[in-house]
């Protein structure tokens, strides 16, 4: 059940002035922006840029930051325990017990929560584990595990997300599977923060992404602003001309003055045409500078 527009306008997430150091040397610096409820929001950046750290603040995991992290109205700060009840984090590693079997395992992270929870083998069935429910975790595959720890994060039914590399080790199918899911939770209201560096799945998942390098936000937008802000310049067409496949390139903003696009069109004989769009990785790098991992 999807939610009102009124609701999804409810920030969960403000974060102003934030900054935070393991050292003397500010880690992260100027961090700025808001998460409303309902919305994937993205992390993008290399390894070491400073995306899983600002993840730990807004878990309470890092708490002598200066600014502010809220989260559902209280500086991460401040939260007491309860806070974790709404929360559901999935780390990149899996934190699993390797000796109890799938069901063992989330019957016995459920119990740690006091709310309403959500039915395990439901959540075993939707990630393709239910025939495993009741094998030990040690002989569970890399991805296995992955899909394992990621219904853990949801058996609590919590109201934000934080997913660290969601996809990693994941196989095409699964990784759709996984996708699928984190869509659904997002229509469900949840809001959701991914942490990757993964930048096809920040454009299928994401809302909206911040880059972040060397613990400073460089950009914020749409991946689909980001993208058309650069410009589908041109556009690539193939036809078929005395039996050989010819290619053409025409610029998107003089397709109208292109001739010989226009007559192969009338005739019918264009076999394929697509526009040459920059993808999110081409321009984090030119809005960066960076290379991501």
């Amino acid at each position: 059940m999807k939610e009102s527009k009124e609701t999804l306008n409810t920030n969960v997430i403000e974060v102003s002035d934030l900054s935070f150091s393991y050292t003397r040397t500010p880690f992260l610096r100027d961090i700025n922006f808001v998460v409303k409820k309902g919305e994937i929001f993205g992390f993008l950046g290399p390894s070491g840029a400073g995306k899983s750290t600002l993840q730990k603040v807004l878990t309470g995991l890092c708490t002598n930051y200066q600014g502010t992290a809220k989260i559902l109205g209280t500086d991460s700060c401040k939260h007491g325990k309860n806070f974790y009840e709404k929360i559901g984090v999935d780390f990149e590693f899996p934190s699993l017990f390797e000796k109890l079997t799938a069901r063992e395992n989330l019957t016995y992270f459920a119990s740690l929560y006091s709310g309403n929870k959500r039915d395990i083998d439901d959540l075993l069935k939707e990630v393709g584990l239910y025939e495993h429910a009741d094998k030990k975790v040690s002989a569970f595959s890399k991805g296995m595990k992955s899909r394992l720890n990621f219904i853990k994060s949801l058996v609590h039914n919590p109201e934000v997300l934080f997913l660290d590399e969601p996809t990693s080790g994941l196989d095409p199918n699964n990784a759709k599977i996984m996708k699928d899911m984190i869509k659904k939770e997002r229509d469900c209201g949840k809001t959701i923060i991914i942490t990757t560096h993964n930048m096809q799945d920040a454009t299928e998942l994401c809302d909206r992404v911040v880059f972040i390098v060397d613990g400073q936000m460089k950009a914020l937008d749409t991946p689909h602003n980001f993208i058309m802000q650069r410009g589908a310049a041109k556009v690539n067409y193939t036809y078929m001309e005395n039996g050989r496949e010819e290619k053409r390139t025409s610029l998107l903003s003089k397709i109208s003055e292109d001739d010989v696009l226009g007559k192969l069109l009338s005739e019918n004989r264009v076999t394929s045409i697509h526009s040459l769009e920059p993808t999110l990785s081409d321009i984090f790098i030119e809005i960066t500078g960076a290379q991501v991992d």
